[in-house]
């Protein structure tokens, strides 16, 4: 038996997390993070005053937090429901509990983000939350919708590890892009495939990982030297490549040995979604970082992450099967 309500609700709530991941993609490539400089108002309003300095940053930063405030309010109806309902639907407990829990986190990150201006970790933290809340509301709108078929337990066996391992690799290649980005080291070089003309440029790794150095300063902006952007940007460049790489092999070995329909859409799916992403990328660079090409980088990342996820779950039929036969 399906609870079509608290489907519906989880489905809108996934759109809505993908909203928050694009409005905080827009809020930190518009500099307009310290838009508001308190939390979780605006100068001291829960909308912005009037005669505000750079009044749409501000807005840009308020309009983030309306929405992400109404998906709180979704995840709160999705966990009372799903308490209330578990028995007569058999509903899963543990992910909408956890759900709520990174909910509770993103919002402590999101006034620290505020409070502690701009600081690299806490930036990086934030987006990866978002993404995190995005995947696993995702999680469990396929797990309610019950949405694949079975997959052969030989295919399971085969391809299962090298899936988990992609997934690992990807979640590593989407942390260096959003350290990347809260040290504004997006366009510190911006030829490709050289940096400054060089394929292997000087880089320093003394201070590019060095995640509490100098609480207290604004980050806004970035306080980094060039050579430690330098090495960010060239780390998220061969993150990239070796992502590429392994999805590519796999994308290709599912297509020529799996006869399974699901597998196969996964691999179209993701190949299709590696290349465009690929080519965000090298635009973003000889662009110099046009907002709209930034933008769709982020949300195409997600996207990326959200289907080797769903590839993932779908490589255990066992627990599929079994909610399957609720």
């Amino acid at each position: 038996m399906k609870d079509h309500w608290l489907f519906r609700v989880v489905c809108f709530s996934v759109f809505l997390a993908f909203c928050v991941v694009l409005l905080g993609a827009y809020t930190r490539l518009h500099e307009a993070g310290l838009g508001c400089p308190d939390w979780p108002g605006c100068y001291g309003h829960w909308v912005v005053p009037a005669g505000t300095i750079e009044a749409p940053k501000a807005w840009a930063e308020m309009v983030h937090r309306y929405v992400a405030g109404l998906l709180a309010m979704c995840v709160l109806f999705i966990l009372i429901r799903s308490l209330a309902c578990r028995v007569r639907y058999r509903l899963p407990i543990g992910l909408p509990i956890f759900i709520s829990l990174l909910v509770i986190v993103q919002a402590s990150l999101g006034r620290w983000t505020v409070t502690l201006k701009l600081l690299p970790p806490i930036v990086m933290f934030h987006l990866l939350g978002g993404m995190t809340l995005f995947v696993l509301l995702a999680l469990l709108a396929l797990r309610l919708g019950h949405f694949f078929g079975s997959v052969a337990q030989k295919d399971c066996r085969a391809f299962r590890r090298w899936a988990l391992l992609g997934l690992v690799l990807l979640i590593v290649q989407i942390m260096l892009g959003g350290w990347t980005s809260a040290n504004y080291a997006s366009i510190v070089c911006t030829d490709f495939p050289y940096c400054h003309g060089q394929l292997i440029p000087t880089m320093n790794f003394q201070h590019a990982f060095s995640w509490m150095d100098k609480l207290g300063v604004n980050y806004q902006g970035g306080v980094l030297d060039e050579s430690t952007r330098v090495t960010i940007q060239m780390m998220h460049r061969f993150g990239a490549l070796v992502v590429f790489l392994y999805w590519l092999s796999f994308c290709l070995l599912l297509l020529g040995t799996s006869r399974s329909k699901v597998l196969l859409r996964f691999s179209l799916v993701i190949l299709l979604l590696l290349f465009v992403q690929v080519a965000l990328g090298i635009m973003n660079l000889v662009m110099v970082l046009p907002l709209h090409v930034a933008l769709t980088h982020n949300a195409v990342a997600a996207l990326l992450l959200v289907t080797v996820v769903a590839l993932n779950y779908a490589l255990y039929p066992r627990k599929q099967g079994a909610l399957n036969a609720h």
